[in-house]
């Protein structure tokens, strides 16, 4: 067991760095990490941190390439300044939908970026929803993947709504959607669709399962562009649901996210602050609520620190 826990933020979501802290009862780190005129990341580390168990907080957010050139520097630092144990703190994966060899010639690049952080120096990673399972077997490092499914369990159960059916976007993610209908005690439905090569476009084809007359919760591990949530919402209607729900672990809202959700006809929007929302992403969809991960987080970190089970969270 380490003996002193320190914990830093890049800047990709100081905000939520500062949360988990403040549930540990422990100042944030300090830690200067900027970009030159030339674009080049520079990182300094303002503390000594010989033999500190360090954990990094640093979701792969926007903008991604340069967040996650950021984390691999910063875990180099700490690598060079001699920190006992480097754990990368990263919420949301990004290129997490290429977990796969799925057409001719294409990288599996989820795998790239696990080979990248542990080649700078990370001996563990602490994670959250994971678009796809087998991206923990990408590293030879003990993986640590949280789940915010217990507190969407909670949060649903407090709204008591009657006679509700979970939806899962896709058979893909049914497992998901699934775990949540049972501790919902709740039906599962499952919508069929059609993804158009490369582009964020989908088309829904069929729903498996009833929904006709039943208020829906369309659940799944991110929104991206809303294609989905749209496409999910339309086909749900036309089979008859009643009032609709979307939920999501990773509020990605890229592109005409936010547009499409306005608009849509949702009764609510329920996202996790592993991702940070701009203001005006927030202003602009007033249905939305945010459940904090940071108590979570904060947990799992101290649970990784102590040496005790992080399984037993959610036992």
């Amino acid at each position: 067991m380490y003996q002193d826990l320190s914990v830093f933020s890049g800047n990709a979501h100081p905000a939520l760095a500062q949360s988990i802290c403040d549930y540990l009862k422990m100042p944030l780190g300090k830690l200067e990490a900027f970009e030159f005129s030339n674009e080049n990341i520079f990182v300094q580390i303002c503390e000594n941190v010989r033999q500190r168990d360090v954990f990094i907080i640093q979701p792969i957010v926007s903008p991604v390439n340069t967040r996650l050139m950021e984390l691999l520097i910063m875990i180099d630092a700490f690598r060079r300044a001699s920190a006992g144990r480097i754990t990368a703190v990263v919420p949301y994966y990004a290129y997490g939908r290429s977990d796969k060899k799925d057409q001719p010639r294409v990288p599996i690049t989820a795998r790239l970026i696990a080979n990248l952080m542990e080649t700078a120096g990370a001996e563990r990673v602490l994670t959250v929803d994971l678009h796809a399972g087998q991206i923990q077997g990408f590293f030879n490092v003990p993986v640590d993947e949280l789940t915010a499914l217990y507190e969407m369990s909670r949060y649903f159960k407090d709204k008591q709504i009657k006679d509700l059916v979970v939806v899962a976007t896709d058979v893909g993610d049914s497992k998901r959607a699934r775990n949540l209908a049972h501790a919902l005690e709740a039906p599962l439905a499952i919508i069929e669709k059609r993804r158009s090569g490369n582009h964020d476009r989908a088309e829904a084809l069929n729903v498996i399962g009833d929904v006709r007359d039943c208020p829906v919760l369309i659940v799944d591990d991110e929104i991206d562009t809303g294609g989905t949530i749209v496409e999910s919402l339309g086909i749900l209607q036309k089979f008859g649901a009643t009032k609709a729900y979307a939920a999501c672990t990773h509020p990605i809202f890229s592109g005409p996210a936010v547009e499409r959700l306005a608009a849509a006809p949702l009764e609510e929007i329920v996202v996790t602050d592993t991702v940070p929302l701009s203001a005006e992403k927030r202003a602009g969809l007033p249905r939305l609520h945010e459940i904090s991960l940071a108590p979570l987080l904060g947990e799992a970190i101290r649970r990784i620190h102590t040496g005790q089970s992080v399984g037993e969270l959610f036992g």
